[in-house]
């Protein structure tokens, strides 16, 4: 077919054309495509598909529209062939040789579509998206097309197209395709997709479904099981008091409890047991007792009395102790006495002050026996070695000092913390010296060699005191973020972290015969048990900062206080027997009253006080006090923290 007879749109005398088709470039005829237009939507060379790199209704470049081709007039036929005419050696309106008209391609099925392929859907391209470089309107143009019967194109109008067939063959009249065919193939509903975690999810529901619906559902339970386990637990647990009587309470008189105690009598009446079986249950008040061994029974009145004794234990009664009264005061030092210590001979004891001196004194007459020079900075603690000759000292000059006092001179110096050092305390089996200081840590020196063994750190504020037993814990460190460290010395770690206190633990201190220690702070006094640190007590009243705190064989605990305060407490049960305010030497002011550090002498009779009016004071106990009655009224409500 020459390109004269596409553009004329016709190949003989009333042959059809239908209208709509852009399959050729300048006509809108579909003589130019090829027997596999029959295919989906938008593929190249079907019917409303453009050719690929021409935009919709545009012309051929340097074409005119409406203009005729050159040297050619309107209406007039091609030269040599008769106008109306067919093609020679072709029968108007015959099929192509070899095809039944109405049979489809061999080897294929009707309406089946390609293999591989999805009804509909072009390979690598978007349903619903056109092709790149075409207008959405040329769908509405196909849309038109087919839904349009046959239409004869105007011989005037250039460019017109030629009649489109179904098959190859030529004359073959135009088949229309039914509407519901066409919108189906084009208007294919889109197949709705999943994720992945919604196939998941949804395969998860249909599990649990079918297995697990029921899991949490109880068990059917059998009365029989139930009787039988009450039964046995209650034959187990109960056994000894379930077929005891309740007895009838009798309350006795206000003198009759103090003078007894918390007594309660029950009396029970055997004739009157049978009558008052329903009424058991009223007595609830016997669940919060136990009856004690004793039974007193009566044969004339037939009347049994029964003591019962309440379930809380007995709360200890505080100890008589006699108060105590101030008996001497030394003066020496110029500046405060910060630390003191007594030699395990009782014979002397040792201070240190902010007048960066160590002063010996005698026990017995509190005369001054030796001074030591050394320290550039305030004596912040003092240690005697109850095993060697030896005295250690330490200050705010970052320094830990190793006396000789058989030469009274330094022989070692321990190098190690970064800033001022507070406390300082001796093992007492092993050759170990530990010092504490603002740093936050707690140093273990090897006493020989003035080696490092250990930094315990873990606390996070200044380290304020330090404790050293035989037994475990072997350490102990208080320090100013509230908190108590017990240590373990091989590990060189944390066994435990007290953490009960609100402020600041100032003071430490062990008791000398029992397996417990106590910790002062400005909220209150704790006492602990080793070697957990379990809590045992509060004792509450001493409302000021605690500087420090003593404990002798006795059982009686001094704490001393910032404003000068001292009391006086029964370790056991907490009771506070006495309480004294510090005397100022003369020429002192009154605010200069204030308790540093205390300690009692081996025999426990004689404390030592060291305060900020630089004088160093000792009190006793008064030898011709009387015992009188204790008005003690105990916390029913005690604090457990």
């Amino acid at each position: 077919m020459t390109d004269i007879s596409r553009k004329r749109g016709f190949t003989g005398p009333g042959t059809p054309v239908s209208g709509g088709g852009m399959g050729t470039p300048g006509g809108s005829g579909l003589r130019g495509a090829t027997p596999d237009m029959a295919s989906g939507p938008n593929t190249p060379g079907r019917v409303g598909a453009i050719t690929p790199g021409r935009t919709p209704g545009a012309t051929t470049p340097g074409r005119t529209p409406g203009a005729t081709t050159p040297g050619r007039t309107p209406g007039a036929t091609t030269p040599g062939r008769t106008p109306g005419a067919t093609t020679p050696g072709r029968t108007p309106g015959a099929t192509t040789p070899g095809r039944t008209p109405g049979a489809t391609t061999p080897g294929r099925t009707p309406g089946a579509t390609t293999p591989g392929r999805t009804p509909g859907a072009t390979p690598g391209r978007t349903p619903g998206a056109t092709t790149p470089g075409r207008s959405t309107r040329s769908n509405l143009k196909v849309k038109s097309s087919l839904r349009s019967s046959h239409v004869t194109p105007s011989r005037d109008t250039p460019g017109h197209g030629t009649p489109s067939r179904d098959t190859p063959g030529r004359g073959t009249p135009k088949r229309t395709p039914k509407r519901a065919n066409a919108e189906s193939l084009i208007f294919k509903e889109e197949v709705q997709r999943h994720t992945v975690h919604t196939l998941v999810f949804r395969s998860l529901k249909r599990t649990h479904d079918m297995f697990l619906y029921d899991q949490w559902c109880p068990l059917d339970q059998v009365d029989k099981d139930i009787d039988k386990r009450s039964a046995v637990k209650s034959k187990t647990e109960y056994s000894h008091v379930k077929d005891l009587h309740a007895p009838h309470i009798v309350r006795k008189t206000k003198s009759e409890s103090i003078s007894n105690g918390n007594e309660l009598v029950a009396v029970s009446n055997p004739n009157n047991m049978s009558t008052n079986n329903g009424s058991s249950n009223n007595n609830s008040s016997i669940e919060n007792t136990v009856i004690a061994n004793n039974i007193i029974s009566n044969s004339n009145t037939n009347v049994k009395t029964v003591t019962l004794a309440s379930r809380r234990a007995p709360l200890p009664k505080p100890q008589w102790h006699p108060p105590w009264k101030l008996m001497r005061v030394i003066s020496g030092h110029l500046g405060w006495v910060r630390c003191v210590d007594v030699d395990h001979t009782n014979e002397w004891f040792v201070t240190g002050s902010a007048d960066r001196t160590i002063k010996i004194w005698d026990t017995a007459s509190g005369t001054l026996k030796l001074s030591l020079t050394g320290h550039i900075s305030t004596v912040r603690g003092v240690k005697v070695s109850d095993r060697h000759p030896y005295l250690f000292s330490c200050g705010e000059d970052k320094q830990v000092k190793c006396w000789d006092l058989e030469q009274n001179k330094v022989i070692r110096h321990y190098h190690g913390h970064l800033s001022a050092v507070y406390g300082v305390a001796i093992h007492p089996t092993l050759d170990i010296l530990c010092s504490v200081g603002r740093d936050s840590t707690c140093r273990v020196w090897d006493m020989r060699t003035k080696a490092c063994i250990h930094t315990l750190a873990g606390h996070t504020n200044t380290v304020l005191d330090v404790l050293t037993q035989a037994t475990e814990p072997q350490i102990i460190t208080s320090s100013q973020d509230c908190t108590i460290r017990l240590w373990d010395i091989v590990a060189g770690k944390t066994r435990a972290t007290l953490t009960n206190h609100k402020k600041s633990v100032r003071a430490l201190v062990l008791h000398p015969t029992q397996y417990t220690f106590g910790s002062a702070s400005a909220d209150n006094i704790k006492q602990w048990k080793c070697p957990d640190g379990e809590f045992i007590q509060n004792l509450t009243g001493h409302s000021s900062v605690l500087n420090t705190l003593a404990l002798n064989q006795d059982g009686v605990m001094v704490s001393g206080a910032d404003n000068g305060t001292m009391h006086f407490w029964d370790w056991k049960t907490g009771y506070n027997f006495q309480r004294i305010q510090a005397q100022v030497q003369p020429g002192s002011l009154d605010s200069e009253a204030g308790v540093f550090a205390m300690a009692f002498d081996h025999s426990g009779s004689r404390l030592i006080t060291c305060e900020s009016d630089k004088t160093i004071k000792f009190y006793k106990e008064d030898e011709n006090a009387i015992e009188e009655p204790i008005n003690w009224k105990p916390d029913l409500l005690r604090k457990r923290y």
